[in-house]
């Protein structure tokens, strides 16, 4: 059971990381959007809302049935902060987390309705009249 949690705990990382970079990477690969939107989304829905992440649930759940100790915060709060001491219950712990996860996405948003607005053909193009 040890195992599998973490295998969940590895999971749970990598969605950490996607949700950090997914549109930076997007901007390679621009269909990554169509995943990336909706993930982003959730995680910011479940965590304004309060709410246990899932998958730390679920790795929780296999480390109990493991025998193996639990933690008492979440994911971010155990993997992240807990090594430097830090506290997640502060408000600069919490601003610092928003601003972590959110900087990069805006930057990379940003820069996708960059290239969107740039690439979008201008209604005097010729090309655009020629196919009406």
């Amino acid at each position: 059971m040890l195992v599998l949690a973490s295998a969940v705990a590895a999971l749970h990382f990598a969605l950490v990381l996607f949700v950090l970079t997914g549109s930076l990477v997007a901007l390679r690969w621009p269909r990554l959007l169509c995943l990336h939107a909706p993930v982003a989304l959730v995680v910011l829905a479940v965590n304004l809302a309060g709410e246990p992440c899932p998958l730390t649930v679920w790795e929780l759940d296999l480390r109990a049935a493991a025998g193996a100790p639990l933690y008492p915060d979440g994911f971010i709060d155990h993997y992240f902060l807990d090594p430097f001491g830090a506290d997640v219950h502060t408000t600069a712990a919490q601003i610092g987390i928003y601003a972590v996860a959110l900087t990069p996405n805006l930057v990379g948003y940003a820069l996708h309705a960059v290239r969107a607005v740039r690439t979008a053909p201008r209604s005097g193009d010729p090309e655009r009249s020629a196919s009406a």
